[in-house]
């Protein structure tokens, strides 16, 4: 009953991948045992040779079916590296279709998980959510700005500013006009035509001068009648 539910529900998926895996196993285990043949009957042609080697003056015949031992271990030999190369080759070429079935399955997975995450996504509704996106940051904005405005009195009138400027101009002008000498007798002097108030500026410098040229001569006479 076990088995019957792995065949339902990836039983057999998984025999499949064990199936390679125990073809490699076995492929390598017999590459194993064919590599020790190899060692071996390259061992047994050595001591072949030796053996026609030492008897080929004193011995032919001995020497002679050394050789003879010697033909046929190297024949054996042949067939083994032929037989090696053979699963080497076979090796290869299952852990290579291993892998690419590996991939290809991870690639199916991944285009059935692309799908399901798109099964409800669609252009429309993509472009309704960024639009509500952008109507909700507006809003955030709006929000800022109204946040940021100043409240109650202290939003300040803009012809009260112009208003306290132009006093304080007036001031400025004032204390100039103290410092040359030309002290305004009213306030009507402050109304004064721009054209006006310059031509009383020019005056003032000239009747200093009279002043101090007055007081310059009346010295002169004073220090005439002392002598």
């Amino acid at each position: 009953m076990s088995g019957w539910g792995l065949g339902w529900f990836g039983g057999g998926a998984a025999k499949k991948k064990d199936s390679a895996k125990n073809a490699i196993l076995q492929l390598r285990a017999q590459l194993e045992m064919l590599s020790k043949r190899e060692k071996h009957l390259q061992h047994q042609m050595d001591e072949q040779d030796a053996i026609a080697r030492k008897n080929v003056s004193a011995n032919k015949n001995v020497a002679k079916a050394a050789l003879r031992r010697k033909k046929q271990f190297e024949h054996s030999l042949e067939q083994t590296s032929s037989q090696i190369m053979t699963l080497e080759r076979e090796i290869y070429s299952i852990e290579t279709a291993n892998i690419n079935k590996e991939t290809l399955d991870a690639m199916k997975n991944a285009g059935a998980a692309m799908k399901q995450i798109h099964a409800g996504l669609t252009i429309d509704k993509v472009d309704q959510t960024m639009e509500e996106l952008r109507d909700q940051h507006a809003i955030g904005e709006e929000i800022s700005e109204a946040i940021g405005q100043p409240m109650g009195n202290q939003a300040l009138d803009e012809d009260e500013l112009d208003e306290e400027l132009a006093e304080l101009q007036q001031e400025e002008l004032d204390n100039k006009m103290l410092e040359t000498g030309n002290v305004p007798v009213s306030d009507k002097v402050h109304r004064l035509p721009a054209a006006a108030q310059g031509e009383l500026r020019g005056k003032a410098p000239a009747k200093a001068d009279e002043e101090e040229d007055e007081e310059e001569e009346l010295r002169k006479l004073q220090a005439e009648m002392a002598m």
